[in-house]
């Protein structure tokens, strides 16, 4: 079922007006909001039930987006294409969320932003099965095996520390791997559509989810037991974390190249380890060090290694050109 023209004119108006001027802010929001939430999924997890403390998060989120749909008068598409993204949409959601909180009792909130940070290169290769897009060159090759390495490093140094580490480790690796899989989904769908109705429909199908996962794991009420920085940790991943970082995230994804959205996942692992040692007392080990600057190292290959490569061959050849003359 395909929009009206007039929704298609009003989508074009709003992508080629000030919108687009936003991008910028969006993109330094989504690194604020990505820095902060994993300590914000372990607080949150201190006094509260991972599944209850992403259900309530996910109600927040999805209240307030609604009432913004409400009073800005934006309409909520309900097509084919629509329902696709938010279904593609709510895999990333479910899946990298769930697991995460549940990941939060075995990991600091450092290490798994750490780990998240290596879903430009997931994307990368699920990339090649689904887009279609070409396979890695030497020089991508090369960042996979370094970030990999780190990862390696970051593994067995948290293993070593606590024999349940590798239960936090796994459910980590799994949701970033969904993750990256909803972001390349969400590249196959063509459609006109504005960010907020696309988090709002991508939370309507995600919330019922979340619900279920809490009724499965724990289906129980302890309230008089829930902290104040649960609570605060909670509300602010409800507002901040899930419908602005999700605005903003589906807004960029629209407006920015694949590459350029996951300079992110560059950027926020160093805060978010900074922040965890600050504010949660979290340790940062020398191997963790190793194994940050190892994963750091691959993604800016993976980024910038074909065109520093490209940028300084041509300068080479033409020498070597000469040296022959």
């Amino acid at each position: 079922m395909s929009e009206p023209a007039s929704l298609k004119e009003q989508d074009n108006t709003i992508a080629s007006s000030g919108l687009s001027k936003m991008v910028p802010v969006a993109f330094l929001a989504v690194v604020i909001i990505w820095s902060t939430t994993p300590l914000g999924i372990v607080w949150s997890s201190e006094s509260v039930h991972p599944s209850m403390a992403v259900l309530l998060r996910m109600i927040i989120a999805l209240l307030l987006g609604s009432f913004i749909l409400l009073i800005a008068r934006i309409r909520l598409p309900l097509s084919k294409a629509a329902l696709k993204l938010y279904g593609a949409s709510s895999i990333g959601i479910v899946g990298g969320m769930l697991l995460s909180y549940f990941a939060a009792k075995y990991l600091a909130s450092g290490t798994m932003s750490l780990i998240f940070g290596l879903s430009p290169l997931l994307s990368g290769l699920l990339a090649q099965k689904i887009l279609n897009e070409p396979k890695f060159g030497p020089m991508r090759s090369i960042s996979l095996v370094v970030a990999f390495i780190g990862l390696g490093i970051v593994c067995s140094s948290k293993i070593s520390l606590t024999s349940d580490s590798w239960i936090g480790l796994a459910l980590v690796l799994t949701a970033v791997s969904l993750f990256s899989l909803s972001g390349v989904l969400i590249k196959t769908v063509k459609i006109n559509i504005h960010p907020i109705a696309s988090t709002v429909g991508a939370l309507m199908i995600s919330t019922p989810i979340f619900a279920l996962a809490w009724i499965l794991f724990d289906g129980t009420l302890h309230i008089n037991s829930w902290s104040e920085r649960s609570l605060y940790a909670i509300l602010y991943l409800g507002v901040f974390g899930s419908l602005i970082g999700f605005i903003a995230y589906f807004y960029i994804l629209q407006n920015l190249s694949a590459s350029t959205v996951a300079l992110v996942t560059l950027i926020t692992p160093v805060f978010a380890m900074m922040l965890g040692a600050k504010l949660n007392g979290e340790i940062i080990t020398l191997a963790l060090v190793l194994g940050a600057i190892c994963v750091l190292l691959g993604l800016t290959l993976y980024q910038f290694g074909d065109k520093l490569l490209n940028r300084y061959r041509p300068s080479y050849q033409t020498g070597k050109t000469k040296e022959g003359q």
